[in-house]
């Protein structure tokens, strides 16, 4: 196909920024074929599609069937997608979704905005709504999962792509300390991911006795819980709740010589700028298919407890048991593992930071 003959693609992802990342190699695999990519978010994951290599524009959808909080069926936000695609000549679409979620009220849509060929996988029958209805195995990472489906419909990545995560290149770097340092990351979208305020805030002591700095990461409204897990302010460590974009938080996590978080969306944004992730992963879904790729990872917590796989966006049990059992210790010999002590030997003292914003 000549150059002017390439689509016009749609790749969609309608989930969380961690899983638009995950999206990232699927994305350039498209990228290398197409002649324009436009890519479908939900709210939740437009900065992250907006920092992904291959993408021309995002179209955002606050779709009623994804999301933790979805909105009402809305009849003229349904026909805004409808002309919006269809304004843009899209000639294929590739709907990207986890194992347990259906790509055809999209696939819908999508063919009602007049696009000629669609691709997904999908359990249930799609009658005429897809034309690639692509069988993809179980226990397939994230990363895998999208690159078999964008596969089957003939995007391959081109060659001396190594399907790690990346994110578009000239984003600014920002380190919060004049030397090495660890990000603590303390929140999640998803409580029963998170480790909790107590045994972060015990880590940051711990890692400021070894002689480190850290950095202690969260959203806006995660600021009370940054604070408390910061502590007192102090050289060693800098309390960045709400001081950071997405786009901002990579250029720290670029920086950082590892990162500490759950199973959440920083994991992978450290994972696309190449950070090691201490992952305390809760396995609500398997680590197998949601770790962060392509960097070095230690997995942390209980991977084979009878509730494994649960899936819940709260633990029923109050102790949290998956995760209760992760010492602060077992977190400090993880980022010893990534970060040996010796790495940086004339650097493990007080460094003062250089600022609490880009």
């Amino acid at each position: 196909m000549s150059g002017s003959r390439l689509p016009h693609v749609l790749v969609a992802r309608l989930d969380n920024a961690g899983d638009v990342l995950l999206a990232g190699p699927a994305v350039r695999a498209v990228a290398a074929g197409a002649r324009r990519v436009t890519f479908l978010a939900g709210p939740a994951g437009r900065s992250a599609a907006e920092l992904l290599p291959g993408v021309d524009e995002v179209v955002v959808f606050d779709a009623p069937w994804a999301g933790f909080t979805p909105p009402p069926v809305d009849t003229a936000a349904t026909e805004r997608l409808i002309g919006s695609v269809r304004g843009l000549g899209v000639d294929e679409a590739v709907v990207l979704t986890s194992f347990h979620q259906s790509p055809l009220p999209l696939a819908l849509l999508l063919r009602l905005a007049g696009v000629a060929r669609l691709g997904a996988a999908s359990v249930d029958y799609p009658g005429s709504l897809l034309d690639v209805r692509h069988p993809v195995p179980d226990g397939l990472h994230e990363v895998e999962r999208a690159l078999a489906i964008v596969g089957a419909l003939g995007h391959r990545l081109p060659p001396g792509d190594d399907a790690t995560l990346a994110l578009r290149p000239g984003l600014p770097t920002w380190r919060p300390f004049e030397a090495p340092y660890v990000v603590v990351h303390p929140g999640a979208s998803v409580p029963a991911r998170a480790w909790g305020p107590a045994p972060n805030r015990a880590l940051v002591e711990a890692l400021v006795a070894q002689g480190r700095r850290v950095a202690v990461s969260g959203t806006t409204a995660e600021r009370e819980l940054t604070a408390t897990v910061a502590g007192p302010p102090r050289p060693e460590v800098v309390d960045l709740g709400g001081a950071t974009d997405l786009a901002g938080l990579a250029g720290v996590l670029q920086g950082a010589s590892a990162l500490v978080c759950g199973n959440t969306g920083p994991a992978h944004l450290a994972a696309a700028v190449g950070t090691p992730v201490a992952s305390l992963f809760a396995p609500v879904v398997p680590a197998a298919q949601w770790a962060p790729w392509g960097v070095p990872v230690v997995v942390l917590g209980n991977q084979t407890i009878a509730c494994a796989g649960c899936r819940a966006r709260t633990c029923p049990f109050p102790d949290h048991p998956c995760l209760a059992a992760v010492s602060v210790d077992d977190v400090l010999s993880g980022v010893d593992t990534l970060d040996p002590p010796d790495r940086h030997p004339t650097d493990r003292r007080p460094s003062r930071p250089v600022g609490v914003g880009p």
